[in-house]
Formats: C-alpha cells, structure tokens, sequence
C-alpha cells in the first residue's frame, strides 16, 4: 500500500534550496553519476514531492552514498540544484530520522 504523507511534503519542499520540481526527467544526472546510483536525483525527487516519505527512506543508504560532487549539476539541463536537494533530504532524515 502506497502513502502519502502530505506533512513529508511541506517539510522537504519548503525549503528554499529545494528545487526538484524543475527536473525533466532527462537521465542525464543518472548518465553522468560518478557512483553509478541510478536511483538518484531523478526517482527521489519524485518521491520527495509526491510525499512518498516510505519510499524516500527505504532509500536512505543511496541518499548518503551521493558524493555531493555536482557533476550532474553540471550537466543538468533544467538547473536542477542537485546536491542541495540531496542535502535536504540528508537533513530531514538526519533530524526527523535519527534525531541528529
């Protein structure tokens, strides 16, 4: 069963840095990703802004493995601020999470 967690969204997307909606859904963060994480930015993000908090944390080991490195921000056609969407969500997990 699938749910929404409409307090998820307002947490993660009303941070300024949060920009995920801008995504095309292009690939190319995904192409040019140095760890090979094919799961992010691009199916995160969409689970961050569709409130899919279970499927965000199912996905926390991905979610650290980011190196943070901006090469898909580099190359990103939409401006998309990759690394500080990532850092968001490093955020709430660490806070809401493990209570860091």
């Amino acid at each position: 069963m699938i749910k929404v967690d409409a307090a998820f969204i307002e947490r993660v997307t009303s941070d300024p840095e949060f920009n995920a909606t801008a995504c095309m859904n292009c690939g190319v963060c995904t192409a040019v990703c140095p760890m090979e994480i094919e799961l992010l930015p691009r199916k995160l993000f969409r689970y961050a802004m569709l409130g899919l908090k279970d499927k965000v944390l199912e996905h926390t080991e991905s979610v650290y493995q980011c190196l943070l490195c901006k090469m898909c921000e580099a190359n990103c056609g939409a401006d998309v601020h990759i690394a500080d969407n990532v850092r968001c969500l490093r955020g709430y997990i660490s806070k809401e999470i493990f209570g860091l």
